[in-house]
Formats: C-alpha cells, sequence, structure tokens
C-alpha cells in the first residue's frame, strides 16, 4: 500500500444529522491536506501538532460557510507559539473542493517540554468569515481556555453563537506498513439546534432552534455516545466515515450529506505581494532591496518566493511589465 491508494473519504467533510435528535455534526479526515500543509516547514513535533489541530478544527468548521465564502481561524498568545493562522476557502461552485492552508509563528528557544498547549499562553481564538466585498466581515474572539485549541473553539460557540459544540479530534503521525510515515487527523464535530448565524448558513434544510424551558437529553446522549469513539477510528484510514457514524449513533437515526471535499491550496500571486506592498513609498521600499538589487518576498503559508523589481511596487511605483 502507497500514499497515492489513500482511501477515499480522506480529505473530506461529511456532513450528518441525527433524525431522533436535535443534533448535526460533520466528520473530517485530513491526510494530503496537512501533508501539503506541514511540508511547508520544519515545525518542531509541538507545533505541528497545534498546526494540524488548528487545520483539523478548521475543516470541520468551515464545511458550514457558503460558496464564495472564507472562513478563518487564529490563535494569537503571550506563549511561544505566538500565533496560527488558518484559512478555508469555499468552493467558487457546488461540486468543486474547498480549499486550505494554514502557518503558525513561534519562538524556538521559548519552546519548552510540556503538552502542545503548553507552547500557547495567554491570548485569545478568534474567527473570521469573509462573506464578499459587498458584505461586512463577521469576527467573533473568546480567549483561549480549557487545555487545547479544540476546548477553546467549543467555548467560543458557546458565548458568542450560544450553540452548545463538541469536537472529538486525533491527529499525529500515522506509521501504517507500507506508507511512508506521514501526518493525518480526525475528528467529529456535534452541535446541538443552532441557531442563525453566519456559521449556519449553509447547512441543509431548517433549524430547530431550541425554545427555553426544553430539556438537553438529546444534546447529552449524543455526547456519551461521542465519549465510545476511540482514536484510531477517528483517524479512519480503515473505517469510512458512514461506518463510523453507524457504530456511534445507530440509535439516533443517523442521516448523511454530500461529503466536502477539501485541499490544501494557497492563494498568493505576485499580484497579491505588490497590492501589500502598496503602502509603502519608495524610500520605504529602499530599504527593503536585498544584495541582488531586487525586493523579495515569501509567501508564509505555502512557501512561494517572489522576487520584484523595486521599481513596480510601492504607491509610487512604475506600472509593472510583465516581470
Amino acid at each position: 500500500m502507497t500514499n497515492d491508494t489513500k482511501p477515499a473519504w480522506d480529505d473530506s467533510v461529511l456532513p450528518f444529522q441525527l433524525d431522533t435528535s436535535d443534533v448535526r455534526g460533520r466528520v473530517a479526515r485530513l491526510d494530503g491536506v496537512l501533508d501539503g500543509i506541514l511540508k511547508q516547514h520544519e515545525y518542531p513535533p509541538a507545533v505541528e501538532a497545534l498546526v494540524a489541530e488548528m487545520a483539523l478544527l478548521t475543516a470541520l468548521i468551515g464545511q458550514t460557510v457558503k460558496l464564495r465564502w472564507k472562513l478563518s481561524l487564529q490563535v494569537q498568545s503571550n506563549g511561544p507559539v505566538r500565533m496560527i493562522a488558518t484559512d478555508y476557502y469555499a468552493p467558487q461552485k457546488e461540486g468543486e473542493a474547498a480549499q486550505i492552508r494554514a502557518y503558525a509563528s513561534f519562538d524556538a528557544d521559548r519552546l519548552s517540554d510540556g503538552t502542545p498547549f503548553d507552547q500557547v499562553g495567554e491570548g485569545y481564538f478568534a474567527v473570521l468569515i469573509d462573506q464578499g466585498s459587498d458584505m461586512k466581515p463577521y469576527q467573533g474572539i473568546t480567549e483561549l481556555t480549557g487545555g487545547s485549541i479544540s476546548a477553546s473553539a467549543e467555548a467560543y460557540f458557546a458565548q458568542s453563537e450560544q450553540l452548545p459544540t463538541r469536537f472529538s479530534l486525533s491527529f499525529g503521525r500515522s506509521s501504517q506498513p507500507g506508507v511512508a510515515e506521514h501526518w493525518r487527523a480526525g475528528g467529529i464535530m456535534l452541535q446541538h439546534m443552532p441557531k442563525a448565524s453566519p456559521l449556519m448558513a449553509g447547512q441543509e434544510g431548517g433549524v430547530k432552534v431550541l425554545a427555553d424551558g426544553d430539556t438537553p437529553e438529546n444534546w447529552n446522549r449524543a455526547n456519551v455516545l461521542l465519549d465510545t469513539v476511540e482514536e484510531l477510528e477517528l483517524i479512519g484510514p480503515a473505517v469510512a466515515p458512514t461506518d463510523l457514524l453507524v457504530r456511534l449513533f445507530h440509535e439516533e437515526g443517523p442521516r448523511v450529506f454530500d461529503a466536502q471535499a477539501v485541499r490544501f491550496g494557497c492563494t498568493c500571486s505576485r499580484e497579491r505581494v505588490r497590492q501589500s506592498l502598496s503602502i509603502y513609498s519608495a524610500r520605504e521600499i529602499g530599504t527593503m532591496i536585498a544584495d541582488d538589487g531586487q525586493v523579495t518576498a515569501d509567501c508564509q503559508f505555502c512557501g512561494a518566493h517572489y522576487v520584484l523589481d523595486p521599481a513596480s511596487v510601492g504607491f509610487e511605483a512604475e506600472t509593472p511589465t510583465g516581470d
């Protein structure tokens, strides 16, 4: 077996609904996406684990946004890992794959021997949604809490969306026989009776809203069942998402919708680099010129390297002529 014969359900997010409960959710499996993200950098293991967790959360949460929208998750902290940023680009049209990219900024000399989350100090978890040029961006922020990024994401939904949410995630290096060691990740996201919000705009069908006084029995039962999941089932090289849902929730009547394919992708370009430098004057651009007389820029997400003529960047730039 090689990486070219990976399971059909890898790099996808499967939305589902529990018909006997007021619970919806998603199952995500990431393989090539993580490889695309992590091979761009030589992160220490703890930083790799944090980026893998963020990428998995991004896939699970991002599946809810509408076509052509962009979801961004960010962690900002005063710890050794100063920032983790991810972007989810929803498909331009039905049937296309979504794109995910991610990177982390950290101080290597401050990393400790603790858990990955120990490398994240005090700070916040942020959700941002770009709904298009004619719409005001959506933003929500909550403190980092609960001992993991996923716990912070749960706190965000509870506080900002008033939406009970649960994540069960597994990620790490896979060492299957006959397959080169690589990162895999898998997880399940449950949500109870979502209220109207930008994050729920892409869901199928109508949504029931919990009325005051209703009991949370269905939600509690779904959580008890989710607690029985095993890490290898979540990562799932041998367990299809549909089989996992039947195993966990067969009495709840799980019903699945169309899976959303995801892949690693970056939107950087020479023109975007020029645009980012358009705020600088010719004098400021002069301080960025390298020894070879050119201005260079590297994409933090994908590692792409751009070389530009100093005269073609900045707000005093000449019109570029196809360099």
